[in-house]
């Protein structure tokens, strides 16, 4: 990574468990559906198909504590609870866009890489 400091690749760095976080797959796309509008997280669960409620709770807290997420409590009965992107948060809008991009127009180039490697794998 031009102009960044090599400390990144050192065991002890504290940019690992936050690169960690936001490269993992659930939380780029709570991200996602979060960037649209505040959402409960019910309805996060339900836009997110195939995560558990328990992985979707250990993402929401991790990206909370980095504060990319926040967290309101609205006083109703029952008590709800709604996320939303903080400012920080949506500063990892556009990279991610941008590697959505990248995913989706190359993902023809990746299917045939795939399909080369398995014929080769099991030829």
């Amino acid at each position: 990574m031009p102009g960044h400091d090599k400390q990144v690749f050192r065991a002890d760095c504290a940019s690992r468990p936050i690169l960690d976080q936001i490269a993992d797959k659930w939380s780029m796309l709570i991200l996602a559906v979060l960037c649209a509008q505040p959402l409960r997280f019910n309805a996060i669960k339900r836009r997110l198909e195939g995560i558990t409620q328990k992985a979707l709770t250990q993402a929401l807290r991790r990206l909370e504590r980095n504060g990319i997420v926040a967290r309101r409590v609205i006083p109703v009965s029952p008590v709800a609870v709604e996320y939303s992107v903080t400012p920080l948060g949506r500063t990892l809008q556009q990279p991610f866009a941008a590697l959505y991009g990248w995913t989706v127009d190359h993902l023809p180039d990746i299917e045939q890489a795939q399909r080369d490697f398995d014929r080769r794998k099991n030829g």
